[in-house]
């Protein structure tokens, strides 16, 4: 009788399958889009504050070299503009102009010069230059010099530093494409400014063809009384905004991607319309008509398209 055979000797165990590893889930990519001065910039910031991203100890410092040039260059302008309407300094201010003029951007770490502040609060405070600065819509003038001046004395203290309110209200005119990313709700996100003056919207062509989850047009509503935008003096910023929000509803390119209408600078709008009436600038018919195209340019996406989960 044959007995069976069995080996003391333990079998390898059959080695388990591979399981094909999940994809890495791409980024969001946000394409920030709007004509020049729309607040595109102060956008990105207030994302980024928002999503708890603090500001680097390189940008708060690069910030408060910013507002210095801010309060300086940001006055020269008006006093420009000023001159421009026919209006002078105050005879005993004079002198304080060619000081104001050869103000130099400030050194890493280095405290605003103390010298200046006398400088700039009585030049700020001259009867003709607030006179110019209450016409800003009609120069191009920054419209953050009210809220810089007003906190003059804090800003001029050795132990400044910027405040996440200081960030908000720094301007510099962007040139470029840049690109910032932050996690919403566990999701990672792009952010990209494209840019907006004219000669850098034939750029966009290539971030359309990216297919970006989502397009955040920026219109800045306080643009309601301002002609004077750097590229097209006689252009006003809103009629310029409504032409070339049609014209990225019409973009083939987008047809799949959907497309969010952001208006922005709603305080300087609230405060600029308690003086400048919308009526000034544009009749009631005008003010249908726009909000008639603005309304119908863009259909949303396909059905079947889904607005992205962020």
């Amino acid at each position: 009788m044959m007995g069976a055979c069995i080996s003391s000797e333990k079998l390898d165990p059959l080695p388990k399958p591979e399981l094909p590893k999940p994809e890495a889930r791409k980024p969001a990519k946000v394409l920030l889009l709007g004509s020049p001065d729309s607040g595109r910039t102060t956008v990105l910031k207030q994302m980024q504050l928002i999503h708890h991203l603090s500001f680097s100890q390189e940008d708060i410092e690069s910030q408060r070299q910013l507002i210095f040039s801010n309060l300086t260059h940001g006055l020269a302008w008006v006093i420009r503009a000023a001159k421009n309407m026919g209006l002078e300094v105050a005879p005993q201010n004079r002198h304080l102009l060619s000081l104001l003029c050869a103000a130099d951007d400030i050194n890493d770490y280095e405290p605003y010069p103390i010298e200046y502040y006398e400088v700039l609060k009585r030049l700020w405070e001259d009867p003709n230059v607030q006179v110019a600065y209450a016409c800003a819509n009609e120069a191009a003038l920054q419209d953050n010099l009210l809220y810089y001046y007003a906190h003059l004395d804090r800003l001029f203290k050795r132990s400044y530093v910027p405040t996440e309110e200081d960030i908000l209200h720094s301007y510099v005119r962007t040139t470029g494409i840049s690109e910032n990313m932050f996690s919403l709700r566990g999701h990672d996100v792009v952010m990209v400014d494209a840019g907006g003056r004219k000669s850098e919207r034939k750029k966009w062509i290539h971030y359309f063809k990216m297919n970006p989850t989502c397009v955040l047009f920026v219109v800045s509503l306080s643009g309601y009384d301002q002609y004077c935008l750097i590229e097209d003096m006689c252009m006003n910023q809103v009629v310029e905004a409504m032409i070339l929000w049609m014209s990225i509803c019409r973009t083939r390119w987008l047809e799949n991607t959907p497309i969010v209408l952001f208006l922005n600078k709603d305080d300087l709008f609230e405060r600029k319309i308690q003086t400048s009436h919308i009526k000034d600038y544009f009749s009631a018919s005008a003010i249908s008509l726009f909000v008639g195209r603005v309304s119908t340019a863009y259909h949303g996406p396909p059905s079947g398209v889904r607005w992205p989960a962020m």
